[in-house]
């Protein structure tokens, strides 16, 4: 159930203005934050603007539910015109599956889509279970909003800010339909007929069909889903040529009502270690492997290899990490759990609808350009998983720290070891006991920060890193 919360607070505007400048201090020279303080005692003098843009701030918490939503959206999300692939989009990599062959990759597919539609019913239901704050909050209710907007979102690109639209109507009216990837072909898989759900004999079957019809479509439809890897304006700029067709704009209608995508990838030809599988579910290898087998402006994108690489791809604006962790969680519980025996029967159903699209040659100038972007942006990152085996969390916490500050601080040591200095670093915290709460900041390169790499890399100190 939705519970009410408090405000998000608006801090006095001295506290902001003397942490902002705590934060700055050991991270900037002694002459540039000489500079910043005087700029800001000037802002936050009586009677300056810094009173002013309070009061106002103050007046904006009375008569929003959220007075920072708004901004955060914008600012982080909708307002950036860079690529949502490695740029923005979180992935998770589920553990690596053994199909022994096509079937087996699509009875899994089969039960992940089982798996995200019990989840959907809960969410429809209201009947996710309240989250609590743990630590020094324990107990203290947390927002659960952001959970109902997985299945109901949208990224529409924009030539200059994106707009995330979220779809408030009645459950009878909400999206009854998956879009199914193959071979970078989009089909529309009803998921429910007749009023009745279909069970997981059914939705096999209509997997299988989609696979046949990738397999066989007399005409092989250009790559569209790569334009939504592109950057934002680029990505804008194209969807407007695309809808001056009415058989685009019905085929991205479908798309962007659906409740999810579920992308069933060829065999990338990689070694599957960790790093690639990764790799994979950030920007699907780009161009020439899954790339294009993509659409990236919905919310949640599943992604089932034939090589058994599977994961789940989000667009972030909607919702945070710890949304798409619980669902993914349910979902592969879901998958490992018993196959249903009831409801085994396959009724007649229609197929698959294959979506249809029309392409000029001003769009296929567009779809060649947004293959290039995007290969260029698989070939500009470098990234490499590793696994550290020597202890994890549980050791961290008997020596009675916590492993998220522990992690942080091993980092500020790591670019201090690298750079011989701190830089202004970004760490989420939730602010979710809030009413429409995500996420603030916690600056972790702090002044004891510094003191600390600063002692364990004095090779003279007792704590010399040398040691350990």
């Amino acid at each position: 159930m939705r519970q009410a919360l408090p405000k998000v607070p608006v801090p006095p505007l001295k506290q902001t203005l003397d942490t902002y400048l705590k934060c700055v201090q050991h991270v900037v020279k002694q002459e540039q934050f000489q500079k910043t303080k005087a700029i800001v005692e000037k802002f936050g003098a009586p009677g300056g603007v810094g009173e002013v843009l309070q009061r106002k701030l103050l007046e904006r918490r009375d008569k929003t539910t959220n007075w920072v939503y708004d901004y955060w959206l914008e600012d982080m999300y909708l307002n950036n015109r860079l690529a949502l692939p490695v740029n923005s989009s979180p992935a998770m990599v589920f553990p690596k599956q053994t199909f022994r062959d096509q079937k087996d990759a699509l009875r899994f597919a089969t039960r992940l889509i089982r798996g995200v539609l019990d989840y959907k019913a809960l969410v429809d239901a209201q009947k996710l279970p309240v989250e609590f704050a743990r630590g020094q909050l324990a107990g203290t209710p947390l927002c659960m909003e952001q959970y109902y907007r997985l299945f109901t979102s949208y990224r529409y690109p924009g030539l200059k800010t994106d707009t995330l639209k979220v779809q408030t109507n009645a459950a009878s009216s909400a999206p009854e339909h998956i879009i199914v990837a193959r071979k970078n072909q989009f089909f529309m898989l009803d998921v429910v007929a007749n009023g009745k759900q279909l069970n997981e004999a059914e939705i096999l079957s209509q997997l299988e069909k989609i696979m046949k019809m990738a397999e066989t479509a007399e005409e092989r439809l250009p790559p569209f889903g790569i334009l939504t890897s592109d950057g934002r304006t680029e990505w804008a700029q194209a969807r407007d040529a695309l809808i001056k067709d009415q058989t685009n704009r019905d085929s991205l209608g479908l798309i962007e009502s659906c409740m999810c995508v579920v992308c069933l990838d060829e065999p990338s030809g990689l070694d599957p270690r960790d790093t690639n599988r990764a790799l994979l579910m950030l920007h699907g290898g780009g161009r020439e492997k899954n790339g294009a087998n993509r659409w990236y402006d919905k919310s949640l994108q599943f992604v089932v290899g034939m090589d058994g690489v599977c994961g789940v791809v989000c667009e972030h604006s909607p919702f945070e990490g710890i949304v798409l962790v619980q669902c993914s969680e349910h979902v592969m519980k879901y998958i490992a759990g018993s196959p249903s025996k009831a409801g085994s029967s396959i009724r007649e159903l229609p197929p698959p609808r294959r979506l249809l699209w029309k392409c000029t040659p001003h769009v296929q100038g567009l779809l060649a350009a947004s293959g290039e972007r995007l290969q260029r942006l698989v070939n500009n990152l470098d990234m490499d998983v590793f696994k550290f085996n020597a202890y994890g969390k549980e050791f961290i916490k008997k020596q009675k720290m916590s492993p998220d500050a522990f992690i942080q601080v091993a980092l500020q040591l790591a670019f201090y070891k690298c750079s011989g200095r701190l830089v202004s670093t970004y760490e989420s915290a939730s602010i979710r006991r809030f009413q429409q709460g995500r996420v603030d900041n916690i600056r972790s390169a702090t002044r004891e920060a510094l003191a600390f790499v600063m002692s364990m890399t004095d090779e003279r100190g007792t704590f010399a890193w040398s040691r350990y």
